[in-house]
């Protein structure tokens, strides 16, 4: 079962449920209709007290969809001392941009407001989980 996350809209503020698997596929704000791929990224790392897994991927790159699954599964057992998200580096290159994104799909994990490690290759679920644990925890 594909559970809805409640996403809060970056621009308007209104609460947008999108269910789990649909999250990779820029989904739209039903209020303003802005992406909801577009996180507040910088509010989250400087406010947040949870450690931040994103996943930057691409529609094009078969390991990213190969990958897709995986973070999917790691979701649910990283949340909720994890927030997982995936950035869609077509939608948001400028965020890929800042945070120095060379290849797909690439895990980066930021915790106390700054990036704590970076992983670019596709990993099967329990792999994921072990290494944002062993990295959180740093």
């Amino acid at each position: 079962m594909d559970t809805p996350l409640q996403v809060v809209c970056p621009r308007c503020d209104a609460i947008d449920r999108v269910p789990a698997m649909r999250l990779g596929d820029g989904p739209r704000c039903g209020e303003c209709r802005a992406a909801l791929s577009e996180a507040r990224f910088r509010r989250h790392l400087k406010h947040s007290g949870i450690p931040l897994l994103l996943d930057f991927w691409a529609s094009w790159c078969g390991p990213c969809r190969a990958l897709a699954p995986a973070f999917e599964e790691a979701a649910r057992t990283l949340s909720p001392r994890l927030r997982l998200v995936k950035v869609s580096t077509e939608e948001a290159p400028q965020l890929a941009a800042e945070v120095a994104i060379r290849s797909i799909p690439t895990l980066a994990l930021f915790a106390g407001g700054r990036q704590v490690a970076r992983q670019a290759s596709a990993l099967p679920a329990s792999n994921i989980v072990a290494w944002a644990d062993a990295n959180a925890a740093a």
